[in-house]
């Protein structure tokens, strides 16, 4: 038997994106740090699930500045199914995430974490269209 356990990401602010995971209902589980090899893993999940997501945080070497990481769209996104797709981006929008496809169809948006790693938001069905999300449009690539 085979059971999914989670998809990694490199962040370079991990406060940053566990409020960002936060806004969409994505909690810290677990947490572990290693002093010798210089990194803190992170493990996210949303409440009754096993699947998690895995934040790797890469101390910045001493006196030195993090690494960057540059995004190539091979690695695709992440995806969460969530209760109100509306009430969840407005949420995003509110706290001063910018909504690259908005939710137009009542079904699936797209928004990306401090990181640029791009999110899939989903509605279970497909709530009716609603403004200002209907008449919104794309503000970047997802």
């Amino acid at each position: 038997m085979t059971k999914y356990l989670h998809s990694m990401i490199r962040v370079t602010d991990p406060d940053a994106t566990i409020a960002f995971f936060d806004l969409i209902g994505v909690k810290e589980t677990r947490r572990f740090s290693s002093e010798q090899g210089r990194f803190t893993l992170i493990y996210l999940a949303a409440p009754g699930q096993d699947a998690e997501v895995e934040l790797t945080y890469n101390w910045p070497a001493e006196g030195g500045a993090g690494e960057t990481y540059t995004g190539g769209r091979n690695f695709g996104h992440l995806a969460f199914e969530v209760e109100d797709i509306y009430a969840t981006c407005q949420t995003l929008l509110d706290a001063g995430v910018t909504i690259n496809r908005p939710p137009r169809d009542g079904h699936m948006a797209f928004v990306r974490t401090p990181d640029g790693i791009s999110i899939e938001l989903l509605q279970d069905g497909r709530l009716p269209p609603q403004e200002p999300w209907a008449s919104m449009e794309n503000t970047g690539t997802w």
